[in-house]
């Protein structure tokens, strides 16, 4: 039995990011956890609510398969989500996985964890504006994954699933290969692919 996801869930939190990823994980058998600041309700940019099943100071990188983070404005706005950021550093010291998409990227930038490993984000001067010593690591993608580390900028919700499920081997390269095709792409071919790989 796998350990579960952990989904960092803050005020402001961009809907749209995790949801491939998240849906996937679930389908393969991953429970998927909330964690918030507190275990408060939040409220995401789309304004849905979420009771957090976790408080951050509850987390433990030995109980979770992989932490989440998504963008928020809150990443831009000031320090409140440092302690996410922090989190991940603990996650990645420990060899548990991490995948940061959109504002997230900075915050990891801020931390100091995309100073030695490639990574991506929305463009690379956003990067740049933190201040953080990444700069040459930076990587044209849609998603980039290193030494544990799986970023992506808002655009690319898709591509971060992609990465997630490869990294944590959900399916085989091939399936995982076609389901990006199909839900990137709109290819129809991959889902012969799928179909045979027990995906669908």
């Amino acid at each position: 039995m796998s350990k579960p996801v952990y989904l960092a869930v803050y005020n402001t939190l961009a809907d749209w990011e995790p949801g491939h990823a998240t849906a996937q994980l679930a389908r393969a058998g991953y429970e998927i956890r909330t964690v918030g600041p507190t275990r408060e309700p939040v409220t995401t940019v789309g304004g849905l609510r979420i009771q957090p099943d976790l408080a951050l100071d509850d987390v433990r990188p030995s109980d979770a398969s992989l932490l989440i983070l998504t963008g928020a404005d809150l990443w831009d706005a000031g320090d409140e989500l440092a302690p996410f950021a922090r989190t991940a550093r603990a996650f990645l010291d420990a060899d548990v996985p991490v995948a940061a998409i959109c504002g997230a990227t900075a915050g990891l930038a801020r931390e100091g964890l995309l100073d030695d490993r490639d990574h991506t984000s929305a463009v690379s001067f956003y990067l740049a504006a933190t201040g953080y010593g990444g700069g040459e690591r930076y990587v044209e993608a849609d998603a980039v994954t290193d030494r544990g580390l799986v970023t992506a900028g808002p655009t690319e919700p898709v591509a971060f699933a992609r990465e997630i499920l490869r990294l944590l081997k959900v399916y085989d390269d091939e399936a995982v290969d076609a389901w990006y095709r199909l839900f990137h792409d709109s290819d129809a071919t991959a889902y012969a692919v799928l179909e045979k790989a027990g995906v669908l």
